[in-house]
């Protein structure tokens, strides 16, 4: 290998890595704006702190369990180890927003610390390390499963360990819609995932060194973002058909389940065929929202259908459409990593709740999570509405 071929992978690494860390801004306004605005602090304080903790634990363990030391290959293995960590917290993001509004902040950071070090890495080694599924044939380019799904199966745990929000549902069964604080900032913050998702995904590619490369990843790029427009097209045609209106949270949604059920396999399908795949992908996410709610499980941003469901799809149809692929070795992955990410997630969940508890108080919840576990608001209305009493903006 020339240094020139080195270099512009160790780059590609870098710079995807850099868009998949922007992936964590955009987390963090698409849950701020789908929250109540008395939990936006605690939404904020959550995803900037699991990023960081993520890093430094997967740093000192799970690192080493997945892939063993930090090497240089085919590129910097410091590059490598950049563009890896950034998964890792994308994984723990899912799962700030499905428990958000009522998990204390300290039990959450726990299991993140847990997730990173042993669950997410374990699970990873047998795929992208390496191992036994990976010989078996299972096949997930840059991470249905193995991110999105993880994350959602152990949000899955979580959720049913803590609990739905007071009052979300009613005694008859039926749902009170707990409306979003700030549509705008969760359009932007799905319009920097989709940004964040081109390095995801053509970052998996993880060289660029020639022609083949390059093309892969121009490929990769434009399956990626038609799929992501096909799920805001479809979810838009549904909720039309099924609400009667255009529901924007539910076409935020759909954008994503496209980005995520694309992320198994964005590098073998035609346009045509990703746009499918993400349709599809986006159709699950819909339907699969009130379902959840039937069940009575509480997921204020949609986490749940959205990297879970959508993620198992994709994952299914790399089996499905790609001749080279076997659609067993594709179940059984998932079924494989489904059983242990949820198995082992539901104990560490069960222990921190025996040990220190999972939930916040009635009354801190009531209040919102932003007064009693933060002491600060994250929009100072009293002050705003002082101002503009005196006329001043």
């Amino acid at each position: 290998m020339t240094d020139v071929q080195y270099i512009l992978n160790t780059f590609l690494l870098l710079m995807s890595g850099a868009l998949v860390f922007w992936m964590a801004a955009g987390f963090a306004m698409l849950e701020s704006g789908l929250v109540r605005t008395k939990n936006t602090t605690a939404i904020l304080t959550k995803n900037i702190c699991l990023y960081s903790l993520s890093c430094i634990i997967f740093f000192l363990i799970g690192y080493q369990i997945m892939y063993g030391s930090i090497s240089d290959g085919d590129h910097s293995g410091y590059s490598d180890f950049f563009f890896q960590v950034v998964f890792v917290a994308t994984a723990a993001s899912i799962i700030s927003g499905t428990i958000a509004e009522r998990m204390k902040f300290w039990s959450f950071m726990i299991f993140v610390a847990v997730l990173s070090a042993f669950i997410y890495p374990l699970q990873g080694a047998w795929t992208w390390g390496g191992g036994f599924l990976s010989e078996a044939g299972f096949s997930d380019f840059a991470g249905s499963t193995i991110v999105h799904s993880v994350g959602g199966w152990a949000a899955l745990a979580g959720v049913l360990l803590l609990g739905a929000r007071h009052g979300k549902y009613k005694k008859d069964g039926k749902t009170n819609l707990i409306p979003p604080s700030n549509l705008p900032l969760a359009t932007l913050g799905t319009f920097v995932l989709w940004l964040g998702w081109f390095g995801f995904n053509g970052g998996s590619q993880l060289a660029m060194a020639t022609r083949e490369d390059a093309n892969a990843i121009s490929a990769v790029f434009v399956n990626t973002n038609i799929a992501a427009a096909a799920g805001v097209i479809t979810a838009a045609i549904l909720t039309q058909i099924l609400y009667k209106k255009i529901d924007l949270t539910m076409v935020l949604n759909g954008a994503l389940a496209g980005l995520v059920a694309i992320t198994a396999g964005p590098d073998y399908p035609t346009m045509g065929l990703a746009i499918v795949i993400g349709a599809v992908g986006a159709g699950f996410a819909v339907l699969a929202i009130p379902m959840f709610d039937k069940a009575k499980i509480d997921d204020p941003v949609g986490a749940l259908s959205v990297h879970l469901v959508a993620g198992i799809w994709g994952t299914l149809a790399v089996g499905i459409f790609n001749s080279e692929v076997s659609f067993m070795a594709q179940l059984g992955g998932i079924g494989m990593i489904g059983s242990f990410v949820f198995l082992s997630s539901f104990v560490v969940w069960y222990i921190i709740k025996l040990v220190m508890g999972l939930r916040v108080s009635l009354e801190d919840e009531t209040q919102g999570i932003d007064i009693s576990e933060f002491g600060q608001t994250a929009y100072s209305f009293d002050n705003y509405q002082q101002l503009s009493s005196e006329g001043v903006r």
